[in-house]
């Protein structure tokens, strides 16, 4: 299915998919309870995928493009930070986009257009991701992948996993070397363990003299949910009875690496006594690597376990450590995942629901259908206009598709001939009754209610503890819905007033003091948040958590923001409400590279309205945001701004802005009086000249490569 929405219609959606999928991380992760199907989940996850292919500039932080795994803040297991953060892999579904996943790494490393660039592939297990750290080859600490950061100590799960050995074979091997795989488990052992948990119950119920409800009997939805399920258990003896393997595809904090290439350590790594894939290959062309591909997946119906595509990494080390990260993923890995499966089955109705920006997004219920072993019952139908173009009503056949073996889509209406009355959309917001409209040039149908709409209120109280915005441990959706229906939640601000509710909180049915003390513990604790972080959880529109973080890199604080933007916007507590003052300001704002018009207007629509602002500064008088301080490596060049021009000869220009930001400065595009230094390359042109007007430092090449040699 193409992508036939506008670009504000795709910044819309991509803001409630950011919000929806972090919301079901939670659910699954930590509370361990699921609301939706895992392809209800995964549907989400491509929708997101589909539109920032289309809409590359949009992409954000908060999807699944960006971040990594799910918080540990409720785990019941102790925290382990990673020493090297685990990152995720980016997802190609054609041949066509591992041809571009080839195209860019030449391009990034500035080679030749017939340069050989050796890969490796192997099967991308449908496992949870483990890191064992080993010290003088014996396990020491294993920690599951968690948001990438910090994860979850499985150390004494894994001792019963045999496949994960206790003390490394082999007489080589580095002091400290950091092994990476997935732990998974065996598509018999699932089926036999989900039996197991039915018999158990039905023997429990026996014991007990009550009724057995098969249908209430919490069983695991697929393989991989189950090695997840068994090895994040706070008691190791329910990991030992639960038959779990292990294989290796990476590694992370090492001390030395035992090779020069992708393929020599993993082969090392075997003679250590760990597992890999027994169909890890090397590839030395782009045929190669999509005749693996195929291979793989001609021979995935006779696996024993579950696999969703296969995993491609440039072999040479050095060539992974120019190329880099961004953001979640690296540069030089590629997840290519396998085609569709479809399945047909009945729409029965249409339910539509209000998200804390007041979209209306229709959901469609089905009669569950199993779609690639994967059982659906909900789809989202995205918006109105695509309900048209599917022609859709409640008792109609679909035909649904999961893309990349997760993702479920309506891709087929099969009765749309039938004499029946076409579905017609909400004109009036169902949770509130307010009228809903859609927006010139827009296709998102959104409630008018504003903050009167509960709906949109407790959502946007949701997004404010959210784990991408200020993560406050222990302040669930549940926890919010309840004390906003008590009006003890009205605003963010409300949130840090807690304190003073503690015994009404304690008369609440499920409250004891323990848990009322630890939920005020973990608000006191955020009231010195990040910025960023806290201008991200306002819910501006358009404003993610990335455009969030590059807003304040560059006014490091949110009065600093207010004041630019009262300024642009010549609003009435500016102290320099004038056009030439405004216009410099809009033209400061828009400097920042990512920061485009709508990012500005919605910034200027955000606090031109009083009550807006007097959320802000309700909420600044109860915290205390620090400066925003960037990380980065101490060097010659940090806090200043640097541009590229002219051609670079030893490195892309990709690469170049890439180590300006390592070293802590901004690279941006173009030179203007607030840039610090020029780094110009032959064929230099208008952008040289400008910096010679200003007296801004220019260097070649060479001197730049200097520079980041000195900061290590």
């Amino acid at each position: 299915m193409g992508i036939s929405v506008s670009e504000a219609e795709a910044a819309n959606e991509l803001m409630r998919l950011a919000k929806a999928i972090a919301r079901h991380d939670r659910l699954y992760h930590l509370q361990d309870a699921p609301e939706i199907s895992d392809a209800e989940y995964d549907a989400l996850v491509r929708r997101n995928a589909e539109l920032e292919a289309a809409y590359p500039h949009l992409i954000r932080p908060d999807s699944p493009s960006r971040n990594v795994g799910h918080g540990v803040a409720a785990s019941p297991l102790g925290k382990v930070t990673h020493e090297v953060r685990m990152m995720s892999l980016d997802n190609a579904f054609t041949d066509e986009e591992v041809a571009e996943f080839v195209a860019r790494i030449r391009r990034f490393l500035a080679l030749s257009e017939n340069a050989e660039v050796a890969v490796t592939a192997e099967d991308k297990i449908d496992g949870l991701s483990c890191s064992l750290r080993y010290e003088g080859g014996r396990l020491v600490r294993a920690a599951t992948r968690g948001d990438g950061q910090v994860g979850e100590d499985v150390t004494a799960n894994v001792a019963h996993i045999a496949d994960i050995p206790q003390q490394l074979r082999g007489v080589y091997m580095p002091e400290v070397f950091e092994v990476r795989g997935e732990v998974y488990m065996e598509k018999a052992a699932f089926r036999a363990l989900n039996v197991q948990l039915m018999e158990e119950a039905r023997a429990h119920a026996e014991a007990k003299s009550e009724a057995f409800d098969e249908a209430k009997v919490r069983q695991f939805a697929n393989p991989r949910n189950a090695a997840a399920g068994s090895l994040r258990q706070k008691d190791a003896g329910v990991t030992a009875r639960r038959p779990l393997r292990f294989w290796a595809h990476g590694w992370g904090a090492a001390s030395c690496v035992p090779g020069d290439t992708q393929h020599e350590v993993i082969r090392r790594i075997e003679t250590w006594g760990l597992p890999v894939s027994p169909q890890f290959r090397l590839c030395r062309s782009l045929d190669e690597m999509l005749a693996a591909y195929r291979a793989i997946r001609e021979g995935r119906p006779d696996l024993p376990f579950e696999i969703d595509g296969v995993v491609y990494k440039v072999d040479r080390i050095d060539w992974q450590q120019r190329l880099g990260f961004v953001a979640k993923a690296p540069r030089w890995g590629l997840a290519h995942k396998f085609p569709a499966e479809r399945a047909e089955t009945t729409l029965e109705s249409i339910d539509v629901q209000v998200g804390r920006t007041g979209k209306l997004t229709p959901v469609g219920r089905l009669k569950p259908v199993l779609v690639g072993g994967v059982t659906v019952t909900n789809v989202t139908l995205h918006n109105r206009d695509e309900i048209a173009r599917l022609g859709v009503r409640p008792g109609d056949r679909v035909v649904l598709q999961r893309a990349g073996d997760v993702i479920p889509q309506v891709v087929d209406n099969l009765t749309r001939e039938e004499a029946r009355a076409a579905y017609v959309f909400p004109d009036h917001c169902p949770q509130c009754g307010s009228e809903a409209v859609a927006e010139e040039e827009e296709v998102d149908v959104r409630c008018t209610g504003g903050l009167i709409c509960p709906a949109q209120r407790t959502e946007r109280l949701k997004h404010f503890v959210s784990r991408a915005a200020l993560d406050i441990e222990g302040l669930g959706e549940k926890t919010i819905d309840e004390f906003f229906a008590q009006g003890w939640l009205e605003s963010p601000a409300d949130i840090f007033r807690l304190k003073n509710r503690r015994e009404q909180i304690l008369q609440r049915e499920g409250w004891k003091d323990k848990s009322v003390d630890n939920l005020l513990a973990a608000v006191e604790n955020k009231r010195v948040p990040d910025a960023a972080r806290l201008l991200f959880g306002l819910g501006i529109r358009h404003v993610g958590a990335v455009t969030a973080r590059d807003l304040m890199k560059r006014f490091t604080s949110l009065p600093a923001l207010r004041e630019v933007v009262e300024r642009a916007f010549a609003l009435p507590s500016s102290s320099r409400p004038n056009e030439d003052a405004g216009e410099e300001a809009r033209a400061e704002m828009l400097s920042i590279e990512g920061i485009g018009p709508v990012v500005v207007e919605a910034l200027g629509d955000f606090f031109h309205e009083a009550h807006n602002q007097q959320v802000w500064d309700d909420l600044l008088s109860e915290v205390s945001p620090p400066p925003y301080l960037i990380e980065s490596t101490d060097s010659a060049v940090s806090g200043k701004t640097v541009v590229f021009t002219g051609k670079l000869e030893t490195m892309s220009r990709d690469e170049a802005k890439a180590q300006a930001e390592r070293l802590g400065a901004k690279a941006a595009g173009s030179v203007s009086p607030k840039t610090d230094l020029v780094v110009a390359g032959p064929g230099a042109g208008s952008k040289l000249k400008k910096a010679a007007d200003l007296g801004i430092k220019v260097i070649d090449e060479a001197e730049w490569a200097e520079i980041v040699k000195a900061a290590g």
